[in-house]
């Protein structure tokens, strides 16, 4: 498969997987037989240029991959998300998030501390890849500091990797010591 045709094929998955988790879930009209049908309506689909086929493809790969899934009830069929559509989901919003970063620093700290458990060692380790992915620099081994306001990254991947209780969040006006932090911040 050509480079930009896999592309093409990953960036149409990736479009339907958001639409009917923004949706929740997408009604499919009684006689249609294709969901393409109803999802070509959707404005979130609209200002992409896909293809009816392309849109097609993408429904029976998120399907095959058990991303989402068909039900019925008396009178209509819908799309799901699946558990593991909606880990896909915020692994793409958080994804999305990565480039988001004020121009200007508000003088304050976020402060993400975690305690996970070693029967958690998988969890706790994609824990430290994230934010050391997102930028966060570690202050000790579950202490880590990020500059900007990051919140919804630290929810979602919360929610992403099934954590609560186990990690904290803060925003702290000073840390002492901090002038390496500011100049690998470059703030």
């Amino acid at each position: 498969m050509k480079k930009e045709t896999k592309e093409k094929v990953l960036s149409a998955t990736k479009d339907v997987l958001i639409v009917v988790g923004a949706l929740s879930f997408v009604f499919l009209a009684a006689g249609m037989g294709n969901a393409v049908q109803l999802l070509k309506y959707t404005p979130l689909l609209k200002k992409t240029k896909l293809k009816k086929f392309e849109l097609n493809q993408a429904l029976k790969r998120l399907i095959s991959r058990g991303l989402i899934e068909i039900k019925e009830d008396k009178e209509s069929e819908y799309l799901v998300l699946t558990p593991k559509g909606k880990r896909m989901l915020l692994k793409y919003q958080l994804e999305g998030l990565v480039s988001k970063r004020p121009k200007k620093w508000d003088k304050k700290y976020r402060v993400v501390i975690f305690d996970v458990k070693e029967s958690q060692r998988k969890i706790r380790d994609s824990l430290r890849s994230n934010l050391k992915m997102f930028g966060f620099i570690c202050l000790q081994g579950s202490v880590w500091v990020y500059p900007y306001p990051c919140k919804e990254i630290i929810d979602l991947l919360k929610q992403y990797l099934d954590l609560n209780a186990e990690v904290i969040y803060m925003t702290v006006d000073m840390i002492e010591n901090d002038k390496y932090l500011r100049e690998e911040f470059k703030i």
